[in-house]
């Protein structure tokens, strides 16, 4: 009997999926960005991808996840469904830039088809099924569909899926495996379909970030890790800039994009008029709402052609030689804002209070709280400083951090600098060596080094049955862990605790840092207790953190 839809893409499956994917979009962001030649060489394709998709992600959380427990862990309680409705709304909502439009179209697509999965259909055609209809939306939505961009990258592995399924007996793995291959290989040929790609020695980047999408398909379904993607930059180590002609003087000088509260018969009408007033022409939508993005001149007639339609709002307008101008004058410091500031990602109440009272701007964060990039911008805008330096002290966060900071370098021409902290530890050593009256290359430089000296370690219990690095572990088990990778599996808190310690200070340490979460107090107060006896000559020092799920974090400089 056929397996339903739902038992081979459940929840558990899409959620770990949209995590794999938006982390795999954050380390791939900068490598997107220069690549980006094609429509516009502005270099924001990758960072717009991972708005995208975050606004995706994270209206999907809204919609299905009740919070954390004790442990830190999200509480699920919504359905499949749901979790699929609110991913292609928010994909829809939270659009960026030209690639992220056509990207929110392939996602609304994909994720009606299989909201209208049938119990008995097999679940390899559905999934084949709902890349052909992604791949068909997406290229219905562009004005003039261009061959050697995500359009074509996006058919390959729609056609590579549907033959597999179609080849039998295969599994829903193998056929994502066939259209993550696919697209890779399509990648590869997209210089030899724009003359624009080839000249500048580079693959699509709109491709390429579909291409790290899907491989992230692939790890969340079959656990394992595809075969590394080929070198997107062909020969050159760098891409030679190319002019493309949104960016000459005859080329449209603005980019205009705004949400639509409009029906579908009025929309054929709408594509007409901005196709005959500029060109990277994308609507995409449904059910009475759309995202509308064009390159114009007039940017009244444009929204004007909205009105007609149905209601337009949420209008953005970047004038491209603005945008460069912020650009320049956020390299050279030439901004109305004065000082500078520093944000930091937190993971509980106490250890935001110790970043507060140094002097910090702090953002909520830590386990199943991963902050967006909105909120670290407006923390970032919060002050008015004209320089500012983010931690964000956790290796799922540096991603957003790092797109947030681009963001407003873009737009408010401010100077930021993200120093990449993965531990709550390395955030409180860089602190301590900030000094806003150096320059600020210094500061950051002094600030990076310190981080960078500091080893991180944690304590923390299992809450499920798992393979970790150190071996298997049952729910209740304790996890020593350094540097983010666990190292240790045991019984008992205390003696995990200070196994930890002495593998940090084995490499040498004058000063151990020890953060108590909500519930281990009287462990760091053992532990510095032993640190004391053991290691006299070591400076310590104890934190009340109250970080949730982790019991003791620990630092070494």
């Amino acid at each position: 009997m056929p397996v339903h839809a739902a038992a081979a893409f459940d929840l558990g499956t899409v959620l770990r999926f949209a995590e794999l994917a938006l982390t795999a979009l954050g380390e791939a962001r900068e490598e997107i960005d220069a690549l980006n030649v094609y429509p516009v060489p502005d270099g924001d394709t990758g960072t717009n991808l991972f708005l995208t998709f975050e606004a995706a992600r994270n209206a999907m959380l809204d919609a299905v996840v009740a919070g954390s427990g004790a442990d830190g862990e999200p509480v699920v309680a919504g359905d499949l469904p749901a979790a699929l409705d609110a991913f292609a709304r928010g994909a829809l909502l939270g659009a960026r830039g030209n690639s992220g439009v056509i990207f929110s179209e392939l996602v609304g697509a994909f994720c009606r088809r299989m909201r209208e999965a049938a119990p008995d259909e097999e679940p390899t055609a559905v999934f084949a099924e709902s890349m052909q209809m992604a791949t068909r939306a997406s290229y219905a939505a562009v004005g003039q569909p261009v061959e050697g961009t995500i359009l074509s990258v996006a058919r390959a592995a729609s056609e590579a899926a549907v033959l597999a399924a179609e080849a039998g007996p295969a599994t829903v793995g193998t056929v994502i495996r066939a259209a993550a291959q696919a697209a890779r290989q399509a990648l590869l040929r997209t210089p030899e379909q724009l003359r624009m790609l080839a000249d500048a020695g580079v693959v699509d980047a709109g491709g390429r970030g579909l291409c790290v999408v899907l491989d992230a398909a692939e790890t969340a379904v079959t656990g394992r890790r595809p075969v590394t993607a080929p070198a997107p930059l062909g020969t050159r180590a760098i891409p030679r800039p190319v002019p493309s002609g949104d960016l000459t003087a005859d080329g449209p000088a603005y980019e205009v994009m705004f949400l639509l509260d409009a029906e579908k018969e009025r929309i054929p009408a709408l594509r007409s008029t901005l196709a005959g007033l500029g060109d990277s022409l994308v609507v995409v939508g449904g059910g009475g709402l759309w995202n509308v993005h064009v390159h114009v001149d007039d940017v009244g007639a444009a929204v004007e052609a909205g009105i007609e339609a149905g209601r337009p709002h949420r209008v953005r307008v970047t004038h491209f030689a603005e945008q460069a101008a912020r650009r320049a004058a956020g390299a050279s410091g030439s901004v109305d804002r004065e000082g500078r500031a520093v944000v930091v990602v937190a993971a509980g109440g106490g250890l935001g209070e110790l970043f507060v009272q140094a002097g910090a701007t702090v953002v909520p964060g830590g386990p199943g709280r991963r902050p967006s990039t909105g909120q670290i911008i407006e923390a970032i805008l919060e002050d008015g400083a004209a320089e500012v330096v983010v931690l964000p002290n956790d290796r799922d966060s540096v991603a957003a951090a790092e797109a947030a900071a681009r963001t407003v370098r873009e737009s408010a021409g401010m100077r930021v600098a993200v120093i990449p902290t993965r531990a709550q530890v390395q955030g409180l050593a860089a602190l301590a060596v900030h000094e806003p009256g150096r320059p600020f290359e210094q500061d950051v430089l002094e600030m990076t080094a310190a981080a960078r000296h500091a080893r991180s370690g944690e304590v923390t219990v299992a809450v499920t049955q798992a393979m970790t690095s150190a071996g298997p572990c049952e729910p209740g088990d304790v996890l020593g862990a350094i540097e983010g990778d666990f190292v240790l599996v045991g019984d008992d808190l205390f003696s995990v605790a200070i196994a930890i310690v002495e593998r940090l200070l084995g490499g040498g340490g004058e000063l151990v840092t020890l953060v108590a979460g909500a519930d281990g107090t009287d462990l760091a107060e053992r532990c510095a207790a032993y640190v004391a006896q053991r290691h006299p000559t070591v400076d310590l020092v104890v934190y009340s953190g109250g970080q949730p799920g982790s019991p003791l974090l620990v630092g070494v400089e």
